[in-house]
């Protein structure tokens, strides 16, 4: 996407997630300074969190980040992204509570 990104991350159990985003952002900015001649703010000084709940949770956002370039019609425009089909986009954490199809079933 050219002005946003999603991610599904499963940072370490001792790294807080605003640390590991903010990882992500300095090391990112750095090298575009360093290594593109990019002098201009790149990053949004904040970022939208959404924990995930369950397995059923998780997919549903793996499916919306897959799906997104597609809808905004730039699935082609962008080699390296999720939605060329080219990449693999991880299954639900091992840890993360599995959905039994109880639970599904008496949520309707």
């Amino acid at each position: 996407m050219p002005n946003h990104l999603h991610l599904l991350l499963t940072p370490a159990y001792e790294i807080p997630l605003e640390r590991a985003i903010q990882f992500i952002k300095g090391g990112f900015s750095y090298r575009a300074k360093r290594e593109l001649g990019f002098n201009g703010p790149i990053w949004q000084p904040s970022f939208t969190e959404h924990r995930i709940k369950d397995a059923e949770d998780y997919a549903k956002h793996r499916e919306y980040v897959v799906q997104n370039p597609h809808r905004a019609g730039l699935a082609r425009d962008y080699p390296s992204c999720s939605a060329t089909g080219r990449y693999e986009v991880d299954d639900a954490p091992p840890a993360l509570k599995r959905t039994s199809i109880d639970e599904l079933v008496s949520r309707r």
